[in-house]
Protein backbone atom coordinates (compact mmCIF):
# COMPACT_ATOMS: atom_id res chain seq x y z
CA UNK A 1 0.00 0.00 0.00
CA UNK A 2 1.67 3.05 -1.08
CA UNK A 3 1.46 6.32 1.15
CA UNK A 4 -1.18 7.83 -0.47
CA UNK A 5 -3.34 5.24 -0.12
CA UNK A 6 -2.54 5.00 3.68
CA UNK A 7 -3.29 9.15 3.98
CA UNK A 8 -6.53 8.93 2.19
CA UNK A 9 -7.83 5.60 4.06
CA UNK A 10 -6.86 7.76 7.67
CA UNK A 11 -8.54 10.97 5.94
CA UNK A 12 -11.67 8.62 5.04
CA UNK A 13 -11.85 7.36 8.30
CA UNK A 14 -12.00 10.83 10.34
CA UNK A 15 -14.37 12.11 8.15
CA UNK A 16 -16.66 8.98 8.83
CA UNK A 17 -16.26 9.46 12.50
CA UNK A 18 -16.79 13.16 12.41
CA UNK A 19 -20.14 12.47 10.00
CA UNK A 20 -21.49 9.79 13.09
CA UNK A 21 -21.06 12.45 16.04
CA UNK A 22 -22.64 14.91 14.00
CA UNK A 23 -25.41 12.48 13.75
CA UNK A 24 -25.51 11.53 17.09
CA UNK A 25 -25.62 15.04 18.17
CA UNK A 26 -28.12 15.65 15.63
CA UNK A 27 -30.37 12.86 16.92
CA UNK A 28 -29.48 13.72 20.32
CA UNK A 29 -31.23 17.33 19.43
CA UNK A 30 -34.11 15.90 18.18
CA UNK A 31 -35.01 13.57 21.21
CA UNK A 32 -36.23 16.89 23.27
CA UNK A 33 -39.95 17.00 24.15
CA UNK A 34 -40.69 19.56 21.85
CA UNK A 35 -40.05 17.16 19.15
CA UNK A 36 -41.29 14.13 20.41
CA UNK A 37 -44.91 15.52 21.03
CA UNK A 38 -44.47 17.69 17.50
CA UNK A 39 -44.41 14.29 15.89
CA UNK A 40 -47.18 12.76 18.22
CA UNK A 41 -49.07 15.64 16.49
CA UNK A 42 -49.61 17.37 19.80
CA UNK A 43 -48.08 20.68 20.86
CA UNK A 44 -47.09 21.56 24.24
CA UNK A 45 -46.11 24.47 25.62
CA UNK A 46 -42.88 24.67 27.57
CA UNK A 47 -41.45 27.47 29.52
CA UNK A 48 -40.93 29.88 30.63
CA UNK A 49 -36.93 29.83 29.85
CA UNK A 50 -35.61 32.08 33.01
CA UNK A 51 -31.45 32.40 32.91
CA UNK A 52 -30.03 35.58 34.63
CA UNK A 53 -26.03 36.30 36.15
CA UNK A 54 -24.95 38.66 38.33
CA UNK A 55 -21.95 39.95 38.13
CA UNK A 56 -20.01 41.47 41.94
CA UNK A 57 -16.50 42.06 42.85
CA UNK A 58 -15.63 40.85 46.37
CA UNK A 59 -13.56 42.80 49.22
CA UNK A 60 -10.33 40.69 47.86
CA UNK A 61 -10.98 41.94 44.18
CA UNK A 62 -11.65 38.77 42.54
CA UNK A 63 -15.08 39.10 40.33
CA UNK A 64 -18.06 36.62 41.17
CA UNK A 65 -20.41 34.99 39.06
CA UNK A 66 -23.75 34.12 39.98
CA UNK A 67 -25.98 32.15 37.49
CA UNK A 68 -30.14 32.13 38.45
CA UNK A 69 -32.79 30.75 36.59
CA UNK A 70 -34.02 27.18 35.01
CA UNK A 71 -31.48 26.90 32.33
CA UNK A 72 -28.17 25.31 32.87
CA UNK A 73 -25.12 24.11 30.34
CA UNK A 74 -25.33 20.56 29.26
CA UNK A 75 -22.96 18.12 27.33
CA UNK A 76 -24.03 18.90 23.85
CA UNK A 77 -27.57 21.04 24.81
CA UNK A 78 -28.85 22.93 27.72
CA UNK A 79 -30.36 21.47 31.23
CA UNK A 80 -34.33 23.12 31.60
CA UNK A 81 -35.47 22.28 35.14
CA UNK A 82 -39.45 22.61 36.04
CA UNK A 83 -38.06 24.53 39.25
CA UNK A 84 -36.72 27.83 38.93
CA UNK A 85 -33.40 28.60 41.27
CA UNK A 86 -34.45 32.61 41.61
CA UNK A 87 -32.36 35.10 41.99
CA UNK A 88 -30.65 35.58 45.60
CA UNK A 89 -29.06 38.05 47.41
CA UNK A 90 -27.21 37.61 50.87
CA UNK A 91 -26.11 40.81 53.18
CA UNK A 92 -24.20 40.33 56.03
CA UNK A 93 -25.04 43.35 58.54
CA UNK A 94 -23.33 43.98 62.03
CA UNK A 95 -25.41 41.29 63.98
CA UNK A 96 -27.93 40.13 61.37
CA UNK A 97 -27.96 38.55 58.07
CA UNK A 98 -30.33 39.31 55.52
CA UNK A 99 -31.27 37.02 52.65
CA UNK A 100 -32.85 38.33 49.91
CA UNK A 101 -35.11 36.25 47.20
CA UNK A 102 -37.25 37.28 44.42
CA UNK A 103 -40.14 35.07 43.96
CA UNK A 104 -42.89 36.96 41.65
CA UNK A 105 -46.10 34.47 40.85
CA UNK A 106 -46.41 33.00 43.88
CA UNK A 107 -48.87 33.70 47.35
CA UNK A 108 -46.44 34.03 51.12
CA UNK A 109 -48.68 30.60 51.86
CA UNK A 110 -47.15 28.53 49.32
CA UNK A 111 -43.55 29.37 50.76
CA UNK A 112 -41.45 27.05 52.70
CA UNK A 113 -38.73 28.16 54.83
CA UNK A 114 -36.36 26.24 56.71
CA UNK A 115 -33.33 27.51 58.75
CA UNK A 116 -30.31 25.88 59.87
CA UNK A 117 -26.82 27.23 61.72
CA UNK A 118 -25.13 27.12 58.28
CA UNK A 119 -27.84 27.32 55.14
CA UNK A 120 -31.37 28.47 54.72
CA UNK A 121 -33.49 26.42 52.08
CA UNK A 122 -36.80 28.04 50.54
CA UNK A 123 -39.07 26.44 48.01
CA UNK A 124 -42.24 27.69 47.11
CA UNK A 125 -44.91 25.78 44.22
CA UNK A 126 -48.10 28.18 42.91
CA UNK A 127 -49.52 26.33 39.71
CA UNK A 128 -46.67 26.37 36.86
CA UNK A 129 -44.63 28.19 38.83
CA UNK A 130 -41.90 26.46 40.99
CA UNK A 131 -39.25 28.09 42.73
CA UNK A 132 -36.09 25.99 44.73
CA UNK A 133 -32.93 27.40 46.45
CA UNK A 134 -30.44 26.52 49.14
CA UNK A 135 -28.34 29.28 50.42
CA UNK A 136 -24.70 28.77 52.00
CA UNK A 137 -24.71 31.32 54.45
CA UNK A 138 -21.05 33.49 55.19
CA UNK A 139 -21.74 32.91 58.47
CA UNK A 140 -23.24 30.64 61.11
CA UNK A 141 -27.01 31.95 62.44
CA UNK A 142 -29.17 31.50 65.98
CA UNK A 143 -32.28 29.89 63.34
CA UNK A 144 -34.83 30.47 65.91
CA UNK A 145 -34.29 34.20 65.00
CA UNK A 146 -35.09 33.65 61.72
CA UNK A 147 -38.05 35.72 59.98
CA UNK A 148 -39.26 35.81 56.96
CA UNK A 149 -41.32 38.67 55.42
CA UNK A 150 -42.53 38.39 51.73
CA UNK A 151 -43.98 41.49 50.10
CA UNK A 152 -44.71 42.35 46.11
CA UNK A 153 -42.58 39.44 44.89
CA UNK A 154 -39.46 39.59 46.99
CA UNK A 155 -38.74 37.70 50.08
CA UNK A 156 -36.97 38.76 52.32
CA UNK A 157 -35.45 36.45 55.12
CA UNK A 158 -33.36 38.22 58.77
CA UNK A 159 -31.75 36.12 60.82
CA UNK A 160 -29.45 36.97 63.66
CA UNK A 161 -26.24 35.48 63.57
CA UNK A 162 -24.47 32.83 66.22
CA UNK A 163 -22.08 35.38 67.86
CA UNK A 164 -22.46 38.85 67.82
CA UNK A 165 -19.85 41.41 67.15
CA UNK A 166 -18.91 43.58 69.64
CA UNK A 167 -20.20 46.78 69.56
CA UNK A 168 -17.81 50.05 70.07
CA UNK A 169 -15.74 50.09 73.20
CA UNK A 170 -14.14 52.70 75.57
CA UNK A 171 -10.76 53.99 75.81
CA UNK A 172 -8.36 52.58 78.00
CA UNK A 173 -5.67 55.21 79.77
CA UNK A 174 -2.45 53.54 80.57
CA UNK A 175 -0.36 54.79 83.64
Amino acid sequence: MSEFDEWWRRVRKFFEEFDRMVDEMFREAMRTPFFEEREKGRRKVYGPYIYGFSITVGPDGIPRIREWGNIRPGPIRPIISETVEPFTDVIEEDDVIKVIIDMPGVEKEDIKVEATEKTITVSAERGDRKYYKKVTLPKPIKPETARAQYKNGVLTITAEKLEKREKGGVSVKVE
